[in-house]
């Protein structure tokens, strides 16, 4: 009698988890679907679904595989003379915009900058037309970036942009911001 108790539980097991197992293998596959394409030399693009658009992959996912230390720099303006509590602020915003911006299509970047501790480094540049060609200057090395845009409810004008944020290989935003000053 006993041994039937353990057998019939062993089996209602069993069955429980194949059945588990079968269903997270469909719906994982639902979930992580991603489609390629080829580019004119032949070498594979990556797409990955967002909010039911397909979005291209960022190049910084590829280099998440082969460089260990990425770090996130955020570029304050100093112009602006925002209080330290607007400027911690507007870091923030910089900081989760640039994080939702590449959290579908480069994770494998996102992971390496959480597993380096999630390095953040502030700088300030002195104005917005210097902070724009930063800006140009990450885009023509394929590293992402968010520029915060202020409301302007409180301290500063609306519209004015308050914080930059790039994320990379640490070598790759030294390049970028090397030559700026610590806030």
């Amino acid at each position: 009698m006993i041994d039937m108790t353990w057998l019939s539980a062993f089996l209602l097991g069993a069955g429980c988890l194949a059945f588990g197992y079968l269903i997270g293998i469909r719906h994982s596959a639902r979930l992580f679907r991603s489609t390629s394409a080829l580019t004119d030399t032949g070498t594979p693009i990556t797409y990955r679904k967002n909010n039911n658009q397909l979005k291209p992959a960022i190049e910084i996912e590829k280099l998440a595989d082969i460089l260990e230390d990425f770090k996130m720099v955020l570029v304050v303006r100093n112009d602006l003379k925002m209080g330290k509590g607007k400027i911690a602020a507007q870091c923030s915003h910089a900081t989760l915009g640039l994080y939702k911006k590449i959290l579908h299509r480069a994770p494998k970047a996102l992971n390496r900058w959480e597993m380096c501790g999630q390095v953040k480094v502030v700088v300030k540049i002195e104005s917005e037309d210097e902070m724009l060609v930063l800006q140009e200057r990450a885009k023509a090395l394929s590293l992402p970036t968010h520029v915060t845009v202020d409301a302007g409810r409180t301290q500063i004008a609306p519209n004015s942009r308050t914080v930059m944020s790039i994320l990379g290989p640490a070598d790759m935003v030294d390049d970028v911001t090397g030559g700026l000053k610590l806030l």
